[in-house]
């Protein structure tokens, strides 16, 4: 047949499976309590040594601590990436943890006794969508700047609706987004790649003056336009800016003047955490500034209080700062620049015990010790309530007096 339709100048191709299609089984053995089924990243488990393992972000060291736990807890886990668009269960599975991607495709060809945890790494994605789309309106409106990409959209699922469990690394702000429907929601650890120590000869008084904008793709999103903008009328403070900025041409041709033709504001590009250079940076900086539009925990600003940065965040941004760092009331470019010229202007050693505090927290809660930990007890307690078929109440979400549904934050 083949031939045939090669005469017809029909080319054949052989049909090859994606990565994204394949499945591994870890622990598999007569002993085993049950199976788990794990959607999240397939990458980590098909490499050949620990030292293969992408360091990208996170989330490839996060996938393989959860596979661990589950192993370690008796139970056979079949691991599949989110994006497998063709997986079916040919098994009963205990529990199925699973991406928010295609989440609810896949909830419902199981079995119906099988507990679902969704680990949502994101606001719900009608707000996260709703929020940049905002944030770009507002800078066209403001500039006069229609930018085509910067987005942070994200995929619409309703694994919300087929779970029985949330997971999220956030806090109440995307906590809030996704109560509507009363599920139980567990809070977790974010998981930094690395621990810096204190940098104990770091001058506060020195560095007063100096700021740094940290993140990844999505610059509109997490507020760089905005960032930009204020720095560049307030010529005595230094903004550093830590970000793929190759990757997002429209944006940097938009901002061209503020990043390449502003004394005080200096691009300094892709930073990996890892490097001797982002240690260097932070230390010539006091704080973090970032004012996002949404985000489910701040993974970047975590990092950036691991190195002893003050945070100077939106409320969206989803991280407390408690006594250590200050929330923006708004993201208005007067309130960014009002909230750094108080902080700048602290007693040093205000500035050094806000600082050091910040360390604390992140050192005390935000480590992947602390997510191991947190997780096997996440898993062991759902298991328990199973068991028992008692009724679960919320979890790690208490209620928050300023924004207790999306309606209260889409009118800030």
């Amino acid at each position: 047949m083949n031939e045939i339709l090669r005469e017809f100048g029909i080319e054949v191709k052989r049909y090859v499976p994606s990565i994204y299609e394949e499945m591994v089984t870890l622990g598999a053995g007569s002993s085993s309590k049950g199976h788990v089924l794990l959607s999240y990243l397939i990458k980590p488990f098909l490499v050949k040594s620990e030292a293969q393992i992408p360091t990208s972000h996170t989330n490839h060291w996060r996938c393989l601590q959860i596979a661990k736990i589950l192993l370690d807890l008796g139970y056979t886990v079949d691991v599949i990436d989110s994006h497998n668009k063709t997986f079916e269960p040919t098994k009963s599975y205990t529990m199925f943890i699973g991406h928010r991607i295609n989440f609810d495709r896949i909830a419902m060809l199981l079995n119906a006794d099988c507990i679902k945890i969704a680990h949502l790494d994101t606001a719900h994605w009608i707000y996260n969508n709703y929020a940049t789309y905002r944030r770009k309106l507002e800078l066209q409106q403001r500039r006069g700047i229609t930018i085509k990409g910067s987005d942070r959209i994200v995929e619409h699922t309703l694994a919300n609706e087929h779970a029985d469990y949330v997971t999220v690394c956030g806090n109440n702000f995307n906590i809030n987004t996704l109560r509507y429907l009363n599920k139980p929601i567990y809070t977790l650890p974010q998981t930094p790649a690395v621990l810096y120590p204190w940098p104990e000869q770091k001058d506060h008084g020195a560095c007063r003056k100096n700021f740094l904008w940290f993140g990844s793709h999505g610059f509109v999103h997490k507020g760089l336009d905005l960032a930009l903008e204020a720095f560049a009328e307030m010529p005595d403070y230094h903004l550093y800016v830590c970000g793929p900025l190759g990757k997002e041409p429209d944006f940097v041709k938009a901002y061209e003047q503020e990043l390449y033709r502003t004394s005080n504001i200096h691009p300094v590009g892709w930073v990996d955490v890892e490097s001797p250079k982002f240690v260097t940076t932070a230390n010539q900086c006091l704080g973090v500034v970032n004012p996002s539009c949404s985000e489910a925990g701040g993974g970047n600003v975590i990092v950036c209080m691991h190195a002893g940065l003050i945070p100077l965040v939106s409320y969206e941004t989803s991280v407390d700062v408690h006594d250590y760092g200050v929330m923006f009331r708004d993201s208005a470019i007067n309130t960014i620049k009002d909230t750094v010229q108080l902080v700048s202007n602290l007693p040093v050693e205000q500035l050094t015990r806000m600082s050091r505090r910040a360390w604390e927290f992140a050192r005390d809660n935000h480590t992947r010790d602390k997510f191991a930990v947190e997780y096997e007890k996440l898993i062991v307690n759902i298991l328990a309530k199973a068991a028992v078929k008692d009724e679960v109440g919320h979890v790690g979400c208490g209620r928050d007096s300023r924004a207790t549904d999306p309606m209260t934050l889409m009118q800030k």
